[in-house]
């Protein structure tokens, strides 16, 4: 299954995307906003070009888990987004992303501009999304002091 994800700002949206299997994330783009219109007409192309089959859209939490005045912004988007493709749409919490970008990017030993931060950061949500996909199910716990004999 392949995803879409986005780190949407004011003036800027930062666009990831899977591989085929939905196990790795990468950037692809930042687009300028210039009207939801257009901003929908773009993501839609993205999503019809690469064949998306579920859009994840980085939710900006405070640090204590609580949403402020730009996660409003963000699920009102959403929902804008959502009434306009016939994909699903997840919501995924996006608090420090961008820092870790910037490490990414230090890590590599290399300056990426300011706009390219944007795109890493959609990697990084979408990463975090699809590491929480593929966890196995967890066997449910057993009684004290019994063992699981799988293990």
């Amino acid at each position: 299954m392949r995803h879409l994800a986005l780190d949407p700002g004011d003036r800027r949206i930062g666009v990831a995307i899977s591989d085929v299997s939905g196990l790795v994330a990468r950037p692809l783009e930042v687009f300028s906003r210039r009207s939801r219109a257009h901003d929908h007409d773009h993501i839609r192309a993205l999503i019809s070009e690469h064949k998306i089959e579920r859009l994840v859209i980085g939710l900006p939490l405070n640090m204590d888990g609580s949403e402020g005045h730009q996660a409003g912004w963000v699920r009102d988007y959403a929902a804008a987004l959502q009434a306009t493709i016939d994909i699903p749409t997840v919501l995924w919490d996006e608090r420090l992303t961008t820092h870790e970008a910037e490490g990414i990017a230090r890590a590599q030993g290399r300056a990426i501009a300011k706009d390219w931060i944007d795109a890493v950061a959609a990697a990084v949500i979408l990463q975090s999304y699809l590491d929480t996909q593929a966890l196995p199910a967890m066997p449910p716990p057993l009684p004290d002091g019994e063992r699981n004999p799988s293990i």
